[in-house]
């Protein structure tokens, strides 16, 4: 009985997401491409209507890095406590839901950068 219990809480994990947490996320090939599809034309230098109002630039890693005039954005290895995460996941305000007045990211794009948070928000 013993042996039966561990291999269905095993097969619980393995299908519950342990195994979606082992894929790489690159930011090139996976995070760049959302943002670029929706959040770049409103965060970008000089005058997209997200940078002029809070200083978020997502044109390069090291813009989206070091965040808006607030502070940081990411907080690598903690998608919970991430701001970004936060805004296109809908656990802020409604009215900061990103990417603002646009359709929401699909739960595949909020997926990817949940992970590439978790796993340190790498540049590559």
């Amino acid at each position: 009985m013993r042996i039966y219990m561990t291999g269905i809480v095993l097969l619980a994990l393995l299908t519950t997401g342990c195994i979606r947490e082992q894929r790489k996320v690159s930011f090139r090939d996976d995070v760049r491409p959302i943002l670029a599809a929706n959040c770049i034309e409103c965060h970008s230098k000089p005058a997209g209507k997200g940078y002029v109002k809070v200083g978020l630039s997502m044109a390069t890693y090291a813009d989206l890095m070091r965040g808006t005039i607030y502070g940081p954005v990411i907080v690598p290895g903690d998608s919970r406590h991430s701001i970004l995460n936060m805004l296109v996941e809908g656990r802020a305000d409604p009215s900061t839901l990103m990417p603002h007045g646009r359709q929401p990211l699909s739960s595949e794009e909020v997926e990817v950068l949940r992970l590439w948070v978790e796993h340190g928000a790498l540049p590559d």
